[in-house]
């Protein structure tokens, strides 16, 4: 598990095989897998000041992590990656 707050083993407890399986089956979740992981570092890093940004631009990447999650959820739920 990753020192990152808001990883996706800790986000989705229980569904580490689902999310691997699925992963491995669809390129576009494979993507949004990515891309949420690199938005959640970016995130991490401008709350430990790591990185120097501005509030709004650390709001929107909050907005940005919350809308891969929820697409995440979303395809979890139903078991294969929705193209929206």
């Amino acid at each position: 598990m990753s020192n990152t707050p808001h990883d996706l083993a800790e986000e989705f407890p229980g569904q580490a095989e689902k999310i691997h399986e699925m992963k491995l089956a669809d390129a576009h979740f494979a993507k949004l897998l990515a891309q949420y992981t690199e938005v959640n570092r970016a995130v991490h890093r401008a709350e430990a000041r790591i990185d120097a940004l501005s509030e709004e631009a650390e709001a929107a990447l909050r907005r940005h992590r919350l809308r891969l999650k929820d697409h995440i959820a979303h395809n979890l739920a139903h078991g294969a990656a929705s193209h929206s």
